[in-house]
């Protein structure tokens, strides 16, 4: 029996990995985290037989901390399933790699902004990571049977979010609502946001360079409104691997908590009657996706400030306070007003983040 511990386990993936761990007989929930959803998490814990909780709000049977320490000791878990939003979800991703605690990463901020830091960790304590967003998913399995030398390049697939083939002057009058109406995925604001700005693309560009140890030269993004693809791996000899699979979150959620056992089993996909279309991104129009590569190429700290000046200003284009064209303009403002250093120590990064977080706020306050 695998002891999972979820954090995050309101949001969109806690709640349907608690449910893939509920059908699954040798899976069982032994710890909770969220934020400020404490009943619906209590609820979780009383459905589910968990003893063992936390939030940032308040409340649960665990003191909060921002490490999720006291949560991760008492609950003894075999595998840490990292749900959580934002750049918090760092300080867990470490503690329970340096307690040499498997994570099922779904918050990609960890390699975002401490990317060194987790592999730093992880050689150290020699921890396993296995991905649970779709697309790292679907590489991390397309690429355990290659030979890596063979690989010239990995693909991600973005589905072009709600506002594929329209151009700058199409959003500058888009809202929430229409930034939040995604065509295939059901997930959280903030990361529906992203998807519409591109940004999620270029977190998730960030993501695959230390997670596959690849330069940033050989990752490539492609535009696939099905979403059925969800990533493919060109090799050598110019042919090309894919992975397709329902837009169903079960799937990489399922393969992460039982890996390296084999994943529960689901629907099969019909192909028959599909159409698959493949086409570059618009960076031009979606900015953000070249904002993140550019960070990613800077390296250091230049990935936390990214990030943190898009979390700021997602939650201001969510409250009304921003336009949506503006996320991309806040975030390079920030990008040019807090120089990348070392991201060789946590604190190093979390001063970055808190630095970005005021660059942006500023640009926000100026109406970017």
């Amino acid at each position: 029996m695998k002891r999972v511990l979820v954090l995050g386990s309101t949001g969109s993936i806690g709640v349907q990995a608690l449910e893939v761990i509920g059908a699954a007989p040798d899976l069982v929930a032994c710890g909770l985290a969220c934020g400020t959803r404490v009943q619906e998490m209590t609820a979780q814990a009383a459905a589910h037989g968990v003893r063992h909780t936390t939030a940032a709000a308040g409340g649960g049977t665990v003191p909060f901390d921002p490490d999720l320490a006291a949560l991760i000791e008492a609950s003894e878990p075999d595998l840490v399933l990292n749900a959580l939003v934002g750049a918090a979800g760092l300080r867990p991703t470490l503690a329970a790699l340096g307690r040499g605690i498997p994570v099922a990463l779904a918050n990609k901020e960890s390699l975002v902004a401490g990317g060194d830091l987790v592999a730093a960790v992880r050689a150290r304590t020699g921890a396993g990571l296995v991905p649970v967003d779709s697309e790292h998913s679907a590489l991390f399995q397309l690429m355990e049977g290659v030979d890596a030398s063979r690989v010239e390049r990995a693909i991600l697939t973005a589905s072009g979010g709600p506002f594929r083939g329209r151009s700058a002057a199409d959003l500058a009058t888009v809202g929430v609502e229409d930034a939040l109406a995604h065509p295939t995925w059901a997930m959280g604001a903030k990361i529906t946001v992203d998807s519409a700005t591109l940004m999620n693309k270029g977190l998730e560009v960030i993501e695959a360079h230390h997670l596959f140890g690849l330069g940033y030269d050989r990752i490539e993004v492609v535009v696939h409104p099905q979403s059925v693809v969800h990533a493919m791996v060109r090799l050598e000899d110019g042919s090309v691997l894919a992975h397709l699979g329902p837009p169903d979150m079960r799937v990489p959620i399922g393969h992460a908590l039982r890996w390296p056992e084999a994943p529960p089993a689901r629907p099969a996909m019909d192909l028959v009657g599909r159409t698959l279309e493949f086409s570059s991104p618009d960076e031009d129009t979606f900015r953000c996706l070249a904002l993140a590569r550019a960070a990613g190429e800077a390296g250091g700290t230049a990935p936390a400030v990214l990030n943190a000046a898009n979390e700021v200003a997602v939650a201001a284009f969510l409250e009304g306070r921003l336009g949506f064209l503006e996320i991309a303009e806040a975030v390079e403002r920030a990008l040019a007003a807090v120089p990348a250093g070392p991201a060789d120590t946590l604190e190093a990064v979390e001063a970055a983040d808190a630095a970005a977080r005021g660059a942006a706020l500023a640009a926000v306050g100026a109406g970017a």
